[in-house]
């Protein structure tokens, strides 16, 4: 299997998510990462070996004023390199798209751009297949993700009518919850519906879905509740089933003690996730329940983590060292260590 040559361009809360899972994966190589601080945060890929390169020529001055090696700038690392994920903050991506052009390399945004960016957005077990051999594709948001995961499962078993869901977001990102957030209140989003259901449908243009949201004062993970209405009358284990069916969904129960947000994330820590990062979407199992032709359920989303391994299957798409999606998704799951089940099975 060739080896397929990466590059992070923005080492922030994703970007050093992304390039750790990139140098996980046996048929990849992270070339470097670029970006334009020279803080703790730029610091600690130089303590950790990675080339670092400099995005712009002013951030290659004040790197090295800092004490930062800078290994090149943003173009010579462009030069070396096969694909580039671009997790430079919102709106900034789109600049960019220009030069990953000139060079002529495979581009991954992520969902902070718009969908008309790259023409084309991506959730591996979805649409995988139509990202093969294009220039460019666009991972969804954390929330999109999570929904494209948890609905689509349901969609592919011929279950799902529509969907109607409630996320509680969180208010910042915790390492960046000094500068600033919501305290004792909650923030409704201005308009129904929220932006992740309509960005949903650029995965799956045929989803019947609506999403209110709101945000909240915590910073650990975001929670979604959400109604169904199913094509027929089901039992509450056949929804289990095509849940379980999907990959990237695992199952907590609140008969565990995983009875809040916080407990998964601790629960993350205690299992030595890296940065306790929960790239699945975390579903309580013992908490759904199905009445009929209606289902209602709850999850939590890791928005820091989620989108790390749609991103490492992006690049293969796009590159085309992979042309099936679950070989895809197995190869990338098996070395991350990702789950279905994090917790043993009760003794009988």
């Amino acid at each position: 299997m060739s080896t397929t040559r990466v590059a992070v361009n923005g080492y922030g809360v994703i970007g050093k998510r992304v390039a750790d899972a990139v140098r996980a994966m046996p048929d990849m190589e992270l070339v470097g990462v670029a970006d334009v601080a020279s803080d703790w945060r730029i610091r600690t890929a130089v303590g950790r070996d990675i080339p670092v390169f400099a995005a712009t020529e002013q951030a290659a001055g004040t790197m090295r004023a800092a004490g930062v090696d800078v290994a090149g700038s943003l173009h010579e690392l462009l030069g070396q390199v096969d694909a580039v994920v671009d997790t430079t903050p919102k709106k900034v991506a789109a600049l960019n798209f220009d030069a990953y052009r000139a060079a002529g390399i495979k581009a991954v945004f992520q969902g902070g751009e718009s969908h008309a960016t790259t023409g084309h957005s991506f959730v591996a077990q979805a649409n995988y297949a139509t990202a093969l051999g294009r220039d460019t594709t666009r991972v969804v948001s954390c929330n999109t993700t999570s929904i494209v995961r948890v609905l689509g499962a349901l969609r592919d078993a011929e279950l799902l009518a529509r969907g109607r869901g409630v996320l509680i977001r969180r208010a910042t990102d915790p390492g960046e919850s000094h500068l600033g957030g919501l305290m004792n209140t909650v923030m409704p989003e201005p308009s129904i519906p929220s932006h992740q259901g309509p960005d949903a449908r650029t995965v799956l243009p045929d989803l019947d879905v609506v999403t209110m949201a709101a945000k909240a004062a915590h910073t650990q993970t975001h929670n979604h509740f959400w109604t169904l209405q199913l094509t027929r009358v089901a039992r509450r284990e056949e929804v289990l089933d095509a849940l379980r069916a999907a990959p990237r969904i695992a199952f907590i129960r609140m008969a565990d003690g995983l009875v809040a947000l916080n407990t998964t994330v601790e629960l993350m820590r205690d299992l030595g996730r890296p940065r306790g990062d929960m790239w699945e979407v975390a579903l309580w199992e013992d908490v759904l329940s199905v009445e009929g032709d209606e289902a209602y359920l709850t999850y939590q989303v890791y928005n820091e983590a989620i989108v790390v391994p749609e991103t490492i299957d992006a690049i293969r798409a796009l590159v085309g060292s992979v042309t099936d999606g679950p070989t895809s998704i197995a190869m990338t799951d098996a070395a991350l260590g990702m789950r279905q089940e994090f917790l043993p099975a009760p003794r009988p």
